[in-house]
């Protein structure tokens, strides 16, 4: 993990809060002559310490439920296939509407996060969708009811 000092600590807060701020305003706010912060941006860039900046979609734009899809796939007859099995399925998660991560939990598992318009349309979409896959010995679908830290990740998840 890269060494920050507090200022490159207190740029990337302040960017992360809102990257919109000009160099001014960072600068203003930290108490730092503007060249100091535009000298820091440049090599937090270089380094791919920030590698770009985004938007956070809001409220009207994200899925109002969402769910914690976890997949466990059975081993099957020869082994090796599993490993090709578990990448077709990740790969087929990434493509659909609905699915706002997908990540691999072990050497046979996935999961992923859902989002949709109602909780109804979420099971519908699990069951229609990600049930009907062969190979799979367990789907279970986790409701999120809110989130205590990391609200806005769905905000920068959702395709528009």
């Amino acid at each position: 993990m890269a060494q920050l000092d507090d200022l490159d600590r207190a740029i990337l807060r302040l960017l992360k809060e809102d990257a919109r701020l000009t160099i001014s305003e960072i600068a203003e706010r930290l108490g730092r002559p503007e060249s100091t912060i535009h000298f820091r941006i440049k090599k937090l860039q270089e380094k791919n310490l920030i590698e770009r900046y985004t938007i956070i979609l809001g409220e009207d734009l994200r899925p109002k439920s969402l769910g914690f899809l976890y997949i466990h796939a059975r081993t099957p007859v020869i082994e090796d296939f599993l490993e090709k099995y578990i990448a077709h399925i990740v790969k087929t998660l990434a493509m659909l509407p609905n699915v706002l991560l997908v990540a691999r939990s072990g050497s046979s598992g996935v999961v992923a996060l859902i989002g949709a318009d109602s909780w109804e349309k979420v099971e519908n979409f699990v069951k229609e969708t990600i049930e009907v896959l062969p190979g799979l010995e367990t789907v279970e679908l986790f409701p999120v009811d809110s989130f205590e830290k990391g609200a806005g990740i769905v905000g920068f998840l959702v395709d528009v």
